[in-house]
């Protein structure tokens, strides 16, 4: 009650302030809903603090970062979205040049008291500040520590006490009203990459410090979309910002020529094209199905592998479907899905002998093909690296040293002390203590089918496990805080870039990024040695020793590369998938007549 009481009050306040002021033509039609779904409920919608799958889809579209994605071109490339160019590189790419386009707002906030509040190159360096404050326990932080001149003083502010927001810093400095200026203490390839992600945003001063600890509560951006409505973990909906700048489609010449329909449909137009966008969510993989099927949804990502059969016959899409006019494609995202284990868990975690052959014997325990023929139906890869396809570094030809083989496993216990069993059968550690490992898991039913691929496994090399169910976010919080001992999940690509997937094992990351909480000195050495290089033969050299080493300590068990089979109705005009970008929401139009004509037939 108290956040929807928040709303109707700002909503009030955006009203009223865009009544007093021109309004703009309007790009998106205020008839037109989409209708989305997630399958997690989502957390606070703060730039900085945000870093599950649901919230940064919300998140990418109230937020503006500085550069944004061309949505057609393959490879990716990269554009501007608040800029009024692409920026400038200087001395030898230490130092960039970004000028702000004018004439972009937040949408209204009580916290700008009635006055309408431009973007400027001052809300940049603010918003990258803030991913510094340890009050915030920013999992983005690793973007910018290290990489920005002189950013040791932000870091220092606040081991000292309250940080310091004023604090002057060489790499960050807004030059004039629409100038930012960064520079780097090394050439970073990927930095322009990392400009393009909803961490990186903009937010305003104002509205951050007018509800103190709250922020995630109160999204202000200037993005695409504004928050019309939020019921927690349930319902939110998005309202196209009537104030947004005039952004104008350009197809990319050279694209795929399967893609020219969906560029000639939206070259020219203005985005976004939706008035309004209702995200439910919905964490049952049989609900989000039967609510596509029964055109409760407009599209439906990611098809739950174990409910494939509800809609797919031999990896395509079913006739009787494919007559109503759903399109299926498979896409392969830039995503990886591991297991990793906490490195300073008192039990599981350690660098010792007897430690890593523990780790060792779980990651041969591990039954890949099964899991992909059984749990997955087939739409996964086999994973060898943490790398998937087409990220930059990714090799085809690499194969992990770890192969499933549970006679291995077993002897490898045996050897390292873990042979004492107790009545059970179950093994006992070293010194004779009980043997059970806690596999924190997800309460629906996939997690439930998940534990139990776990439960055979372990079992089969005599370790127990027991279950914690809980909410994703939830686990994600405690896992951050080093309380989870260990736990699946997957990590989507920031970008587009191999870098974005080792980052995951880098010791400084500890506590952010880093869920195993891995601190090798041998691997942070070779990870910051190949962070430095471009793209190069010998950068995929340093590859090649960064998996090693995770292989031989194994911190993470690597399981798949997912195969996602999307499907959406025919009334849903423009859509693709992008590799990098979580939505493509701003891009996406509505047939209105065919999707209520479909909708009568079925009733």
């Amino acid at each position: 009650m108290v956040i929807r009481y928040l709303w109707i009050t700002r909503l009030a306040a955006v009203f009223l302030a865009l009544a007093l002021q021109p309004m703009p033509v309007q790009a998106a039609d205020p008839v037109k809903t989409l209708k989305v779904m997630i399958a997690n409920g989502e957390t606070g919608l703060d730039p900085a603090t945000a870093s599950d799958l649901s919230t940064l889809s919300i998140d990418e579209n109230i937020f503006d970062p500085l550069l944004r994605y061309d949505y057609l071109a393959r490879p990716v490339k990269l554009q501007v979205n608040t800029l009024a160019a692409m920026p400038e590189a200087r001395d030898k790419g230490t130092t960039y040049l970004f000028r702000i386009r004018p004439g972009i707002y937040f949408t209204p906030d009580p916290a700008f008291q009635g006055k309408r509040r431009e973007l400027t190159a001052q809300d940049y360096v603010y918003s990258f500040k803030r991913v510094y404050d340890p009050a915030l326990k920013s999992p983005w932080l690793f973007l910018f520590e290290g990489h920005l001149a002189g950013d040791e003083k932000l870091v220092q502010s606040g081991r000292k006490g309250k940080f310091d927001y004023d604090a002057a810093l060489d790499g960050l400095q807004a030059l004039d009203r629409y100038t930012l200026r960064i520079r780097l203490t090394e050439p970073d390839n990927n930095f322009l990459f990392k400009l393009a992600m909803p961490a990186t945003a903009a937010v305003a001063r104002e509205v951050i410090e007018a509800y103190p600890g709250q922020a995630g509560n109160h999204p202000v951006g200037t993005g695409p979309f504004l928050l019309g409505e939020w019921q927690r973990s349930n319902k939110i909906v998005l309202l196209a910002n009537p104030d947004f700048r005039e952004t104008i489609f350009q197809a990319t010449p050279g694209i795929d020529p399967a893609d020219s329909a969906v560029a000639a449909e939206l070259n020219g137009k203005k985005l976004p094209l939706v008035g309004r966008i209702e995200i439910k969510v919905m964490e049952e993989d049989q609900a989000r199905v039967l609510g596509f099927l029964k055109r409760e949804f407009d599209c439906l990502e990611q098809v739950p592998p174990q409910l494939s059969g509800m809609v797919l016959s031999d990896g395509k899409l079913k006739p009787e479907l494919a007559a109503q006019g759903i399109r299926l494609s498979l896409f392969a995202p830039l995503q990886t899905y591991y297991m990793w284990m906490n490195m300073d868990d008192p039990v599981l975690g350690g660098y010792t002998l007897d430690r890593i052959a523990l780790r060792r014997a779980i990651a041969l325990g591990y039954n890949q093909a099964e899991d992909i023929r059984v749990l997955e139906k087939g739409l996964a890869l086999a994973a060898q690296s943490p790398l998937p396809p087409n990220v930059l570094g990714y090799d085809a030809a690499y194969r992990s040293s770890i192969s499933y083989d549970p006679a291995l496993a077993n002897a490898l216990l045996d050897h390292f002390g873990y042979r004492q069993r107790d009545p059970d059968g179950y093994r006992r550690t070293p010194d004779g203590q009980a043997l059970t490992l806690t596999m924190h898991t997800l309460t629906s039913t996939a997690g439930r089918q998940r534990d139990e691929v776990w439960r055979r496994s372990l079992d089969a090399i005599g370790i127990r496990v027991a279950f914690k169910g809980d909410k994703k976010t939830e686990i994600i919080k405690a896992s951050r805080l080093g309380k989870v001992q260990m736990f699946e999940t997957n990590w989507i690509a920031d970008f587009p870039d191999g870098d974005n997937f080792f980052q995951l094992l880098y010791g400084p990351n500890s506590g952010r990024a880093n869920y195993a909480r891995f601190n090798l000195p041998d691997y942070n050495k070779l990870y910051e040695a190949a962070r430095q290089m471009p793209v190069s033969p010998e950068r995929q050299r340093l590859y090649r020793d960064l998996q090693r080493l995770m292989e031989a300590y194994n911190p993470w068990v690597v399981r798949i590369h997912p195969l996602s089979a999307d499907i959406w109705h025919a009334w849903l005009k423009n859509y693709k998938r992008h590799p990098v970008e979580f939505t493509n929401w701003r891009y996406l139009d509505l047939d209105l007549g065919e999707r209520d004509g479909k909708r009568a037939l079925s009733n």
